[in-house]
């Protein structure tokens, strides 16, 4: 298979809550921890669990940050 997205951390899953509609999978990703929401259909399909290993592909076109003082 073959990706355009260039920013691919390799990890593993440290927890998946399945919600109604939606899972929110947590990947260590060295010391950094990564959030990802999706279908609680594709988690289940893709089998994740706690200590599986994963790829999180980060593929965007805004990346926003917020101090104390206001957006940067």
């Amino acid at each position: 298979m073959k990706l355009s997205t260039r920013n691919r951390l390799p990890g593993t899953v440290v927890g998946v809550e399945k919600g109604d509609v939606v899972a929110k999978v947590t990947v260590r990703v060295g010391d950094n921890h990564v959030v990802s929401l999706i279908s609680r259909e594709s988690a289940e399909e893709m089998e994740l669990e706690a200590g599986k290993e994963v790829m999180a592909l980060v593929k965007a076109t805004d990346v926003m940050l917020m101090t104390e003082d206001g957006l940067a």
